[in-house]
């Protein structure tokens, strides 16, 4: 935003200061001429014109008083105000370094709480908050970049066999193609998703997320089947707001994750749902690998596994648990992924009830 140039806050304070000192000063010097002009001292009432003799004695005094007011009033202003500035002046040059795409910067303010530091703290988390979000953003990008053009890699190849060798069953390398290519589409219909949740587009209703629950157990059965995982549902009805296809998709996800990544032909998925005080719960737990806290704390972020890459039909995009965190974090939720003892993982979305939401 342009703006017509100004005085400066500093100078403001320091006129603030000088003239509320120079105006003590002239009420000081007004109640101190009506004090001799109303109680005459002694000596002189017996000078002739003792009022004129008093304005004599008294304008001088003043002038000088109210001089060295002033004088003392924009020094003593300026520096006091200056003194006061000084932390804000911080805050300024720090805001100006991020402006230029430096957010590493902390102002870190010393000294006791106050206005200016809680303002200074604020900004620095704001800053903390903004480099992490900018970090992942460019680590999703990379990682979509590379994830995008690994099927377009593989697409070019098949295309070039083809094409340089007629004599290769173009029936395995058309069914190559196909799988390859559903591969991408998923992957940019998860991208398109995550940021339909991001912007927090859609319309709110009515939501159980034990029906969810039930309907994602249902549809990945088969696929539960086929790779010998059982799975046990339990809980009570547990209404909500928000979108169901979304919240559709999040319990669907975290189903899908608990299958894929579980121990092949003895693995157990336990889907649970719940209602506390001011919310409800979904939880999915599944048995596996044993997992590290610090592993478990990066499976939300985008292209992160917990475990090797493994090359299936159903291994999904890497976008699983991030677009359920999206998910529940578009629906004012909070996600918590926490390692079981035994093995696999425990992931608890908590949603506000239709009453606090």
């Amino acid at each position: 935003m342009d703006r017509r140039p100004g005085l400066s806050v500093r100078l403001k304070l320091t006129l603030s200061y000088a003239g509320f000192l120079v105006l003590a000063g002239l009420l000081l010097l007004a109640a101190g001429w009506v004090f001799l002009n109303h109680v005459p001292h002694v000596g002189l009432i017996m000078v002739p014109n003792y009022r004129l003799a008093v304005v004599r004695e008294f304008a001088p005094f003043a002038a000088v008083a109210l001089a060295f007011l002033l004088v003392f009033g924009l020094v003593g202003g300026w520096l006091l105000a200056g003194r006061m500035l000084a932390p804000l002046t911080r805050i300024t040059e720090a805001t100006r370094t991020a402006t230029h795409g430096s957010l590493s910067h902390r102002i870190r303010l010393p000294g006791r709480a106050d206005e200016f530091r809680e303002l200074a703290d604020a900004f620095d988390v704001m800053l903390a908050r903004l480099e992490a979000h900018v970090a992942e953003q460019q680590r999703f990008a990379a990682n979509a970049s590379h994830e995008l053009r690994t099927p377009l890699a593989i697409s070019k190849t098949l295309l070039d066999l083809a094409r340089t060798d007629p004599h290769h069953d173009s029936a395995q390398i058309i069914g190559r193609l196909h799988a390859v290519n559903t591969r991408a589409i998923d992957l940019t219909e998860a991208l398109l998703l995550l940021s339909r949740a991001n912007q927090r587009s859609f319309t709110r209703e009515p939501v159980d997320l034990s029906l969810l629950a039930e309907e994602a157990t249902e549809t990945l059965l088969p696929l539960a089947e086929k790779r010998g995982i059982r799975i046990e549902t339990s809980g009570d009805v547990s209404p909500t707001v928000g979108s169901q296809a979304l919240l559709l998709q999040l319990t669907m996800n975290l189903v899908h994750n608990a299958i894929v990544h579980n121990v092949p032909e003895q693995g157990t998925v336990w889907v649970d749902t719940g209602v506390r005080a001011r919310s409800v719960v979904l939880t999915v737990e599944n048995t596996g690998e044993k997992l590290a806290p610090q592993v478990a704390a990066t499976l939300t972020e985008p292209f992160q596994r917990g475990t090797e890459r493994v090359h299936t039909d159903h291994v999904g995009v890497g976008l699983g648990l991030a677009i359920v965190r999206t998910i529940t974090e578009a629906h004012d939720g909070t996600l918590t992924l926490t390692p079981r003892s035994a093995g696999g993982l425990r992931i608890t979305v908590e949603l506000p009830a239709p009453s606090a939401a």
